[in-house]
Protein backbone atom coordinates (compact mmCIF):
# COMPACT_ATOMS: atom_id res chain seq x y z
CA UNK A 1 0.00 0.00 0.00
CA UNK A 2 1.27 3.50 -0.77
CA UNK A 3 0.29 7.17 -0.74
CA UNK A 4 -0.21 8.70 -4.18
CA UNK A 5 -1.34 11.94 -5.75
CA UNK A 6 -4.11 11.78 -8.33
CA UNK A 7 -2.70 13.58 -11.38
CA UNK A 8 -5.27 12.71 -14.04
CA UNK A 9 -7.66 10.17 -15.48
CA UNK A 10 -7.77 7.68 -18.33
CA UNK A 11 -10.68 7.23 -20.72
CA UNK A 12 -10.81 3.94 -22.62
CA UNK A 13 -13.93 3.57 -24.72
CA UNK A 14 -12.99 0.03 -25.69
CA UNK A 15 -12.05 -2.30 -22.87
CA UNK A 16 -12.90 -5.70 -21.45
CA UNK A 17 -16.56 -5.90 -20.47
CA UNK A 18 -15.92 -6.31 -16.73
CA UNK A 19 -14.17 -2.91 -16.66
CA UNK A 20 -17.14 -1.00 -18.10
CA UNK A 21 -18.28 1.68 -15.67
CA UNK A 22 -15.08 1.74 -13.62
CA UNK A 23 -13.22 5.05 -13.38
CA UNK A 24 -9.48 4.94 -14.06
CA UNK A 25 -7.09 7.42 -12.45
CA UNK A 26 -3.47 8.30 -13.08
CA UNK A 27 -1.75 8.21 -9.69
CA UNK A 28 1.78 9.24 -8.79
CA UNK A 29 3.28 7.55 -5.71
CA UNK A 30 4.85 9.78 -3.04
CA UNK A 31 7.38 8.93 -0.34
CA UNK A 32 8.91 10.65 2.66
CA UNK A 33 11.70 13.10 1.74
CA UNK A 34 14.94 11.28 2.67
CA UNK A 35 16.84 14.41 3.69
CA UNK A 36 14.36 16.37 5.79
CA UNK A 37 11.76 13.68 6.62
CA UNK A 38 9.35 16.61 6.87
CA UNK A 39 7.43 16.35 3.60
CA UNK A 40 6.21 13.97 0.92
CA UNK A 41 7.98 13.97 -2.45
CA UNK A 42 7.20 12.27 -5.75
CA UNK A 43 8.85 8.99 -6.65
CA UNK A 44 8.72 9.99 -10.32
CA UNK A 45 6.56 7.00 -11.30
CA UNK A 46 2.92 6.76 -12.33
CA UNK A 47 0.29 4.03 -12.21
CA UNK A 48 -3.25 3.57 -13.41
CA UNK A 49 -5.62 2.68 -10.57
CA UNK A 50 -9.33 1.86 -10.44
CA UNK A 51 -11.17 4.47 -8.35
CA UNK A 52 -13.88 3.06 -6.09
CA UNK A 53 -14.24 6.15 -3.87
CA UNK A 54 -14.67 9.17 -6.14
CA UNK A 55 -11.19 10.66 -5.71
CA UNK A 56 -10.37 13.83 -7.59
CA UNK A 57 -7.36 15.28 -9.34
CA UNK A 58 -4.94 16.88 -6.87
CA UNK A 59 -6.04 14.63 -4.01
CA UNK A 60 -3.79 12.29 -2.06
CA UNK A 61 -5.07 8.71 -1.89
CA UNK A 62 -4.09 5.29 -0.56
CA UNK A 63 -3.45 2.73 -3.27
CA UNK A 64 -2.99 -1.00 -2.97
CA UNK A 65 -1.38 -3.01 -5.72
CA UNK A 66 -1.01 -6.55 -6.99
CA UNK A 67 -3.35 -9.35 -5.95
CA UNK A 68 -4.48 -7.26 -2.96
CA UNK A 69 -6.16 -4.87 -5.42
CA UNK A 70 -8.73 -7.58 -6.10
CA UNK A 71 -9.68 -8.12 -2.45
CA UNK A 72 -12.33 -5.38 -2.18
CA UNK A 73 -16.01 -6.17 -2.83
CA UNK A 74 -15.97 -3.75 -5.78
CA UNK A 75 -12.88 -5.22 -7.47
CA UNK A 76 -12.92 -8.95 -6.69
CA UNK A 77 -13.74 -9.94 -10.26
CA UNK A 78 -11.78 -7.26 -12.14
CA UNK A 79 -8.52 -7.77 -14.07
CA UNK A 80 -6.71 -4.97 -12.20
CA UNK A 81 -3.36 -4.39 -10.53
CA UNK A 82 -4.03 -1.16 -8.54
CA UNK A 83 -7.03 0.32 -6.71
CA UNK A 84 -7.71 3.45 -4.67
CA UNK A 85 -8.77 2.23 -1.21
CA UNK A 86 -8.64 5.45 0.82
CA UNK A 87 -8.68 9.25 0.69
CA UNK A 88 -5.81 10.72 2.75
CA UNK A 89 -6.59 13.37 5.37
CA UNK A 90 -3.22 13.56 7.15
CA UNK A 91 0.15 11.82 7.24
CA UNK A 92 2.20 11.88 10.45
CA UNK A 93 5.75 10.53 10.71
CA UNK A 94 7.74 10.45 13.94
CA UNK A 95 5.25 12.83 15.57
CA UNK A 96 5.42 15.36 12.73
CA UNK A 97 2.59 16.07 10.34
CA UNK A 98 4.12 15.83 6.86
CA UNK A 99 0.84 16.25 4.97
CA UNK A 100 -2.58 17.65 5.76
CA UNK A 101 -5.48 17.86 3.36
CA UNK A 102 -6.55 21.05 5.18
CA UNK A 103 -3.38 22.73 3.93
CA UNK A 104 -4.35 21.87 0.34
CA UNK A 105 -7.90 23.26 0.49
CA UNK A 106 -8.77 26.81 -0.61
CA UNK A 107 -9.13 29.17 2.38
CA UNK A 108 -7.37 26.71 4.68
Amino acid sequence: MFVALVTGSVVATQKTESMTGHRLLVVEPYRLDEKTRSKLVSTGRTFIAVDTLGAGEGQFVLVTQGSSARLTPETKSLPIDAVVIGLVDTVRVEGTEVFSRKGMEPNA
